[in-house]
């Protein structure tokens, strides 16, 4: 309760801009949950399935391989149905691998979607955390030329105190938003080298089955 009273007091001091920065903190949270959950199933998710569908492609098993891709609504499963397709018409590798990149390109809008905002919210905080103690401070200036001046001292101190509250809470907000940008990009890559690492694979198998057939 006592940290949850001193911030309030923190933000009351800081001036108007911290309803701003705080609106920015909403929004970076917000994104930053929605992210992380949705790129931490779909890892997840993905190379459950993979390791589900790998033994029946390497294994020849292609009509069960086919039935469960068909079935599933994952991004591997898209990848592979473009793949899979595209060998019905023609298997050649080249074709094949150009079918389950165009499958991974229309893929990566949805896994990187919303992620930037989070560096624009850190900067956007950062300025905010600025521009509210710049113009605390020439409020605080401004006071001193009518006060008393022995008062003048206290005002001083107290005007400086305040404008740099905004900020500090300005890069309260701007740090950990550079961290979820930076941990959620990586969490991105990854699950994109996961389905490029299984478009391979997956062209390899393709294309050496039918190679056999011939």
């Amino acid at each position: 309760m006592e940290a949850i009273s001193t911030f309030i007091t923190f933000f009351n001091n800081g001036g108007h801009f911290m309803y701003p920065i705080a609106l920015v903190l909403a929004f970076a949270i917000a994104i930053s949950i929605e992210r992380f959950v949705f790129l931490t199933k779909s890892l997840s998710d993905n190379r459950r399935f993979w390791a589900k569908i790998w033994p029946m492609l390497s294994a020849g098993e292609m009509s069960e391989a086919e039935a469960l891709i068909a079935k599933s609504h994952l991004a591997v499963a898209h990848i592979l149905n473009c793949g899979l397709e595209q060998a019905r018409i023609d298997s050649r590798r080249s074709d094949v691998e150009i079918a389950t990149e165009d499958g991974l390109m229309a893929l990566l809008p949805a896994i990187e979607r919303r992620t930037h905002y989070l560096a624009t919210f850190s900067n956007a905080a950062t300025l905010l955390g600025l521009l509210g103690t710049v113009l605390g401070l020439i409020g605080a200036f401004g006071a001193l030329g009518t006060a008393d001046p022995v008062e003048k001292a206290n005002l001083l101190s107290a005007g400086i105190s305040e404008a740099m509250s905004c900020t500090a809470f300005g890069l309260m907000v701007a740090i950990p938003s550079l961290f979820a940008h930076a941990y959620l990009q990586s969490q991105a890559g990854e699950l994109v080298d996961t389905l490029e690492s299984a478009c391979s694979r997956f062209v390899t198998v393709i294309s050496r089955s039918k190679a056999l057939q011939r």
